[in-house]
Order: structure tokens, then C-alpha cells, then sequence
């Protein structure tokens, strides 16, 4: 009996033991901003060593020695880096952040007491790109494009014809489509709502100028002008035919007289004279002359 309390014992110092030695915290970060991950450290004995590692075999490591004030950094990008100098602060900086970042970290902290670790879970936001469209089968689509986590998409006014659907990307992405119909609808907008950790859209969509009738009317009232025009020029161009036989009906003799240029002078002459009367004849008629 006195050993099953002593074993009890054990195991109870041990778990309290672990429960203070070990902390942990979640950061989330939106993609292209500055993560900090942070590693309290508030015993008084002195520092020895710290560790800042991803949790993976071949990530990155940053670590300090503070007995040669020297610090290591093993496959790690220039974007991780300590917030400050290690010696005051142990923080780990990344910036920018991407997706490539995600994961859990830990900082191992060593001094004369022991080990003490502090881990951190990065969670990157990548806020979605929203577009707000019609279709041709009379549907508004909504898009929230690869963002992570999910949006959530919504109407006003709600619809019971509302469908959506997912695509999950291979980084961890993700684009949701909402469509609602609305061609039996009487109202001239139609608004999306989406919402996500890092940012809230509202989009709005006006129904009477977007309708896919519109393109039929531009197309019919371009071919009413168009026939009207057609007419109006056959209307014109027949009046001006029917203008030039008219005039070509009244000059065609004068024209062939004025420009036929092998007529003799003198037979032109007799044929411009004009008519003289008797009484000219004999004006100036002098019987005198025949002798």
C-alpha cells in the first residue's frame, strides 16, 4: 500500500512538473503582415541557451548561446529573424509571413534549473478576392476566391434558391461560389455579404442594368437603325436617279448641238442665225449696187 501511494506521489510531481515547464499560445497572422512568436522567460537564474524550431526535421533553427553571446541560424530565410537582440528579448520574427510559414514552433529555453519549452501555433489568414457577376442562365454569382479559412457568403434579401459550392486548393486555400437566381424577381438589387477574419465585403449587384435581355435589345434596336438607315439611302439615291434622268431628258438636244465639234463653221453659223423678216431684206437695198 505504502508503495502504490509513493508511485501516486511520483507521477503527481512529475505531471505538476510538466504543467509548469511547459506553455503554449496560437498566433494568427494575416499573409504579407509581421508574425511574432513570443518565449516568456521570467526565472531568475541566468539564461544559458535558447532554440527557436519548426516543427520538422529539415526547418529552420535559431539559437543563442549566452555564455559566448553567439547565435546560430541553420535553414532559415532572411525573413526569420529575432524581434530584438536575444539577450533581452526571445521573441522570433517573421516577416513577411506566408503560407509557407504555417505551423507549430518551439522555443526550448535551458538554464542551470533545467529545460523549460513554449510552444507557439502560426495560423496565416489570406484574405479572399470577391467579385460579385451575372450569367446568362439568369443566376448572381458571388466568388470568394482562395482565401483561407473559408468565407462565409450571404444575400440580401435571402433566397431560398441559393446554392453553393467549394474548392479546396492544394496550399490550403480555399473558393467558395454562391449563386442566387433572380430572373422571376421584381427587385432591382441584389447585395452579397461575405465575411472573413480578414476583411468583410458587401457587394451590389443592379438586376435592371445587368439583365441578359439587354444585349438582345441592343442588338435588335442596332438592326432597327440599321434597316431604317438602309431605307432612307435607297429613298435618296432613287430620288437622285430619278433627278439626273430628268435633267438629262431635258438638255439632251442642246447638249449634242453645243458639243458636236465636226459641224463646218458655216453651216454652224446658219444654224445659230436667226430668222430675218422682209422688211430687213430690203432696207438697205441700193439699185445702184447692180450696175
Amino acid at each position: 500500500m505504502a508503495q502504490t501511494w509513493a508511485v501516486l506521489a511520483a507521477l503527481l510531481f512529475l505531471l505538476i512538473s510538466l504543467v509548469e515547464g511547459l506553455a503554449y499560445s496560437t498566433v494568427s497572422v494575416e499573409a504579407g503582415h509581421e508574425a511574432v512568436l513570443s518565449c516568456p522567460y521570467v526565472s531568475n537564474v541566468s539564461l544559458l541557451m535558447v532554440t527557436w524550431k519548426m516543427k520538422c526535421s529539415s526547418c529552420c533553427l535559431l539559437a543563442y548561446r549566452s555564455d559566448s553571446n553567439e547565435t546560430r541560424k541553420l535553414n532559415c530565410s532572411e525573413r526569420m529573424m529575432w524581434k530584438h537582440s536575444p539577450d533581452t528579448d526571445l521573441a522570433l520574427r517573421i516577416y513577411p509571413v506566408n503560407l509557407g510559414d504555417e505551423g507549430n514552433y518551439t522555443c526550448e529555453i535551458a538554464n542551470s534549473e533545467g529545460n523549460f519549452l513554449f510552444f507557439s501555433s502560426l495560423t496565416v489568414i489570406v484574405p479572399p478576392a470577391v467579385t460579385l457577376t451575372w450569367d446568362k442562365s439568369g443566376m448572381a454569382v458571388c466568388q470568394a476566391s482562395a482565401g483561407k479559412p473559408a468565407a462565409n457568403v450571404s444575400w440580401i434579401p435571402a433566397s431560398n434558391h441559393i446554392t453553393e459550392e467549394e474548392v479546396h486548393h492544394s496550399n490550403g486555400t480555399v473558393t467558395r461560389v454562391s449563386y442566387i437566381g433572380w430572373v422571376n424577381s421584381t427587385l432591382p438589387t441584389v447585395t452579397c455579404l461575405v465575411t472573413h477574419p480578414a476583411t468583410n465585403q458587401t457587394l451590389s449587384l443592379h438586376l435592371s442594368y445587368s439583365s441578359p435581355r439587354l444585349p438582345y435589345l441592343v442588338i435588335g434596336g442596332s438592326a432597327s437603325v440599321a434597316a431604317v438607315s438602309g431605307v432612307t439611302l435607297c429613298l435618296i439615291l432613287m430620288c437622285r436617279g430619278f433627278r439626273i434622268r430628268k435633267l438629262a431628258h431635258r438638255s439632251a438636244v442642246p447638249f449634242e448641238t453645243k458639243n458636236f465639234r465636226f459641224t463646218p463653221s458655216r453651216v454652224k453659223r446658219e444654224a445659230v442665225k436667226p430668222p430675218v423678216s422682209s422688211e430687213s431684206i430690203y432696207q438697205n437695198y441700193n439699185p445702184r449696187m447692180n450696175y
